[in-house]
């Protein structure tokens, strides 16, 4: 597999990117892919994964994989490559101005999701199936879908019961009425 520089995140004056390998939708990266995402040492990078794997945040065998990649030099090598859930883990724990942007970009999609309930790349979203080779557009319109179907149904269950109470007060009104006349 051949690495592509991929768009990780934006920070408010640069986009910020590294080489990855696109496979099993999701992101790949080397640990000196890491180091220079987070702005550190591969030791640093390794230190943290060790310490992530020897805690149980995450299992190694789930987050790592031997892929052969083409090098600069065009010959393939197997290295070993990390999954986007080891990327965070890891930017979550390094200590540097690089990784600290990332935080705060990571958070603000975090906050964005959990204030409005979805967070959108609209540029991802428009280069269709460019990136992972599945086109989320269309899941992204079946999803919005179904949602305006629920409404839908709550706004007919909503007229439903105004109609119901409707009838209730007509019916109780022309039971009084009747018994009204029948008083007098």
């Amino acid at each position: 597999m051949t690495p592509v520089n991929f768009i990780l995140y934006n920070d408010i004056s640069e986009n910020i990117s590294v080489n990855v390998i696109l496979k099993d939708e999701t992101i790949w990266l080397t640990q000196k892919s890491m180091a220079e995402l987070f702005g550190c040492s591969t030791d640093n990078i390794s230190l943290h994964l060790k310490n992530i794997f020897n805690t149980g945040e995450l299992n190694k065998q789930s987050v790592t994989e031997k892929i052969s990649a083409t090098a600069i030099d065009g010959k393939n090598y197997i290295t070993q490559f990390y999954n986007l859930d080891a990327v965070i883990s890891v930017g979550y724990r390094v200590n540097s101005a690089k990784a600290t942007k990332f935080r705060i970009w990571a958070t603000g999609v975090l906050k964005e999701f959990i204030q409005k309930g979805f967070v959108l790349d609209d540029e991802r979203l428009k280069q269709g199936k460019k990136t992972f080779g599945k086109d989320y557009f269309k899941e992204l319109l079946e999803r919005v879908r179904s949602i305006r179907a629920s409404e839908r149904r709550i706004w007919q269950k909503i007229k439903l019961s105004r109609n119901t109470i409707f009838f209730i007060k007509r019916k109780k009104l022309i039971l009084t009425l009747i018994n009204f006349a029948g008083k007098y």
